[in-house]
């Protein structure tokens, strides 16, 4: 009678899922982010905004008046609401997404780290995850502590800082959503394409631009019409969104934002992780 020895072998071991692996790199990636040279050019993109609030405050303590022709002095919660839209939704948050999510694998390549990250036991497209997130995480640490900044010295301009708080909230809320959209969307770029700077300027400062201001459904296909709908509800007063209302020719709803954003991010941070998944990079020697 023969007996079968028993396998002594430990049995394989199970790859990491792509969660597990998005966290290796995400913890590795955020320290690299936060020190590269382009927090520094991050720092004087959100830093204007900064400057700007400065001058109007202080020019305001002098007794300069700010007013509107025939409506009387302009509160500070509207000029802050404006500021958000022109500095931060409209330049600060496309153009940081631009340069930081097209360059989430581009640097990888430029440097010839990623046959490195790609020889981890983690699935390639955690990479591209494990970076985005990183990329959120930073520039919502810059850019959000600059944004209370400037309503610190912009709201109390004819008006109190405690009723004009949950509209901060809101608007914190606001950024922090575009960078997360604009970034994926620009992660895709990066993944698929081969100049996705370029892309990103063209599609942030030329399509967008255009088809916003322009009737019909191609508004749809962009980032700002969605970001353009949140910002009338997260203004302070009556009077600032009455504002905005005649400066906005047509906005979504607030659920029509949203839910816009939402399958927008979703659905280009999916195919980004994919095109990662699949795409073979070659590194120039």
């Amino acid at each position: 009678m023969t007996t079968t020895p028993a396998s002594t072998g430990t049995p394989p071991r199970e790859s990491p899922g792509l969660i597990y692996g998005a966290r290796r790199i995400f913890a590795m990636s955020l320290v690299q982010m936060l020190w590269s040279r382009r927090t520094v050019f991050m720092a004087l993109v959100v830093g204007l905004p900064v400057v700007i609030a400065l001058v109007l405050r202080l020019l305001f303590e002098a007794g300069v008046p700010f007013a509107r022709v025939g409506r009387g002095p302009v509160a500070g919660p509207v000029i802050f609401g404006f500021m958000i839209w022109g500095f931060f939704v409209r330049l600060s948050i496309p153009v940081l997404a631009i340069f930081y999510g097209t360059s989430l694998m581009a640097d990888e390549v430029e440097d010839k780290t990623l046959t490195y990250l790609f020889t981890r036991p983690i699935p390639r497209g955690s990479v591209l995850l494990g970076k985005y997130l990183a990329y959120v995480v930073c520039t919502v640490s810059v850019v959000l502590p600059s944004v209370m900044v400037v309503w610190l010295l912009i709201v109390p301009i004819g008006a109190r800082l405690g009723p004009a708080f949950p509209s901060l909230l809101k608007d914190l809320a606001l950024l922090a959503l575009g960078l997360a959209v604009y970034g994926a969307v620009f992660a895709l770029a990066g993944s698929t394409l081969k100049r996705p700077l370029v892309f990103g300027l063209v599609f942030v400062f030329g399509w967008e631009l255009l088809v916003v201001a322009l009737p019909g459904y191609l508004k749809k296909a962009t980032v700002a019409y969605y970001l353009q709908g949140l910002v009338p509800h997260a203004m302070p007063t009556d009077s600032t969104v009455a504002v905005f209302e005649t400066f906005f020719h047509e906005v979504p709803s607030l659920t029509e934002s949203l839910v816009g954003l939402a399958v927008i991010g979703l659905l280009a941070l999916v195919l980004a992780v994919r095109a990662v998944a699949s795409r073979e990079y070659v590194l120039e020697q």
